[in-house]
Order: C-alpha cells, then structure tokens, then sequence
C-alpha cells in the first residue's frame, strides 16, 4: 500500500458510507474507513499522507474540544485504519492525520514494526488516539511524531476481541509525542494480560497525562520499563481525563450501571467486573515538568505491587488557569475526581513502592493546595532511599 509523496488519501465525509463496526456487535464507538482481516506481509509506506478528514464528524467546536453528534445505535465516525489478525505489518515513512476516532488499531497483530511515522490529529478531537495496540505482540515503535486529543500510544486487551489473547513484546522508543489525555497509556480495557513491554527514550510535551497504567478491567499488567524520559505535563479542563499527572499507576474496578463507559466492558450478562494486578511496574531516569505529582492509587493494596522509581525528578510548578489539587480516577467504581493536596508522589493503597535518586523541586507559582514531597495512605513496604526536596529553583 504505497501512498507517494505529495499524494493525499482524503476521507469521504459522508457519514452514510461507513457501515462496519471498528468493535464487531458493539456499533456504538465507531466505524472503519481503511481496513483488513488476516492479512500477512503488508506494508504501508511512501511518504504521502493519509487524511481521516475527522472535523467533518465533529460538532461545534468548543474551546477545549469539539462536540460529539449524538446518534441512536451506530456511531459513524469512522477509524481511520484498522487491521484484525495480521502477521508482518510494516507502517513506515507516511503522515496519517486528521482522525475522527481512533487512527492505527491493530488488533490480534503479531510482528508489527511501525517506524518514521508522523501523525498528527486535532487536539480537540476526543477519542482520536494515534496508535492502539490491542492484544498484539511483537511489535516495535520508533522514530514517530504523535499529537493526538486522545492517548498517543496505547495498550489494552479489548472484550470484543477477547479471542486474540495477551498483549506483549512490545517496545516504543525514539518518539515524541502530544497529548491532551495521556501520552503514553497501558489500559483502560484490559480483560488478558499485558506483559513484557519498554518504553525508552521518549519525549512528552505539551500533554496532559504522561506515562500512565490505568487498569480498570480483570486482566493484569506485569514488567513495564519506561526509561530515559522527558515528560512535560499540564492541566486542562475535565473534558478529558487526566489532571497533569506526569506518571500515573492506577488499579480500579469501573463504573457499573448504565454508565456508557461500562456498557460492553464487563463479561457477558454481569452489570459489575473486576481489575487485575498490576506488578512490577519500573521508572528510570524520568524528567517531569508538571503541574501535578505521580499517583499511584488502587482500591486494594495486592492489585499495585512492586513499582520503582530510580532517578525520578519533578519539577512542580503552577503555569495554567485550571484548577489543580484534583487527582483523576475516571473511568472508576469510585469516586472519579478526587480532591487532595499536590504532592511530588502520592501513593494511595499499594504494596512495595521504592523511591531511590529521585528529587522533587517546587516552583515559584506555589498555590496553597501545593503540599508535601511525599503523602502515602495504606502503602505496605514503602522505601526510599536519596530522595530529596527543594522548595523552589
């Protein structure tokens, strides 16, 4: 599939031509534009630029988002690209942008290696996400340029493709990316196991949420490194999760009921779920300018254990309008929004946290609910070890 230079691939805007389901029976959360089933050997490549047209979905612009149309059953914003059950897939040198949902879905992909891609959606769009990797493996991420109004690069074993199994051997390095909900993501849909995964050297900016794990679903997450990171974070409205969390490592059942969220999330015939562990989970030599501090929360101590933190250093500052002392739940069982003072690490129910050659410094725009370098509730085995505060540059 060869899109050559200064050739563009540009999107229908006619909602009535996008029919199939990105998500099988569930026809709520959009449909797919270019797309495959069992392919093998297939590179899309050539230097041109693939256009998902995604304002022309969209409803009004607002100021921090556009408003999504309402619909009764099918939503038709269209993904942009979305391949089931492929084997060898290269995506190299090519811009894709403008997506109106999310924009690469691979789905039960085995060798992947996506390099030098540039993709760039609006910031006000959500649920643009730029790569999903849902229950895939063997993949390699490098040398991409990512804006996206939802997460950039993300993780997750989807229900309605349950059939593909664990997410794993994956690494991402080399990129750098923009994010108005989280750079770089593992959950919220988990209902395996998502293992063995590296993120190196990477930069974040201009984002939201930085590196997060947000498990919400009974599947579990085991050995993640980030490594070699520059993660620049900040407050936006509460459109989209996040409260500029620079690191963020969560485990909660999520919302039941009616909730739209949770509609084809829980196994079939139950209306309530459960959430795996999260473990062994490793930070090393991560460099934050945030508006907010790393949490790290759970609604038991067993489902977070053994999360390390070496050469972690925040710089906590106050630089928008929003409001702050907020930590983001969302999409949870319990309370989404939660008010609490600004702390360098907040660690909220889990087991064995370290904290070694890390350093937290506040900025000179201090607010009140700025609070302490480190609040800890029902931590089992907390250790640090040359972690040090300066309360202003």
């Amino acid at each position: 599939f060869y899109v050559e230079v200064n050739a563009k691939i540009l999107a229908n805007p006619d909602e009535k031509v996008y029919v199939k389901s990105a998500f099988r029976e569930n026809k709520g959360e959009g449909t797919i534009w270019i797309g495959g089933e069992n392919l093998e050997n297939v590179t899309i490549c050539g230097g041109g630029i693939i256009d998902g047209n995604g304002t022309s979905f969209m409803g009004k612009e607002l100021a921090d988002s556009y408003e999504l149309k309402p619909f009764n059953i099918i939503d038709p914003r269209p993904h942009l690209l979305t391949i089931v059950g492929g084997n060898n897939i290269r995506i190299k040198d090519l811009t894709i942008k403008n997506s109106a949902y999310w924009t690469v879905h691979l789905i039960g992909c085995d060798d992947v290696a996506i390099d030098n891609l540039t993709l760039l959606n609006s910031l006000k769009v959500r649920n643009s996400d730029g790569i999903d990797l849902d229950h895939s493996k063997n993949v390699r991420i490098s040398n991409c340029y990512i804006e996206s109004g939802d997460d950039c690069i993300c993780l997750k074993n989807r229900r309605e493709y349950a059939e593909f199994g664990v997410c794993e051997n994956i690494t991402v390095s080399n990129c750098t990316m923009t994010s108005r909900s989280c750079a770089i993501k593992i959950g919220s849909e988990n209902v395996d196991s998502i293992r063995h995964v590296v993120f190196n050297n990477c930069i974040v900016k201009k984002s939201n949420r930085g590196l997060g794990i947000q498990n919400r679903d009974e599947g579990t997450v085991t050995d993640v490194i980030f490594s070699n990171m520059l993660v620049d974070s900040h407050l936006f409205s509460d459109v989209w999760w996040g409260k500029a969390e620079p690191i963020y490592v969560t485990a909660y059942r999520r919302a039941k009921g009616n909730n739209k969220d949770a509609g084809w999330r829980f196994p079939k015939g139950k209306t309530e779920g459960s959430v795996g562990k999260v473990s062994r989970i490793f930070f090393s030599n991560i460099k934050c300018t945030s508006e907010n501090g790393v949490y790290v929360s759970a609604e038991s101590k067993e489902k977070i254990s053994v999360v390390n933190f070496d050469q972690v250093d925040l710089y906590i500052n106050k630089t928008t309008a929003y409001p702050g002392g907020i930590y983001d739940r969302r999409p949870s069982l319990v309370e989404g929004l939660v008010k609490a003072k600004t702390s360098g690490f907040y660690f909220d129910t889990a087991s064995n946290v370290f904290i070694r050659n890390s350093s937290v410094t506040w900025g000179k725009n201090r607010p009140a609910y700025f609070g302490q370098m480190l609040q800890s509730y029902q931590v089992e085995n907390l250790k640090t070890v040359n972690v040090t505060v300066d309360p202003a540059f």
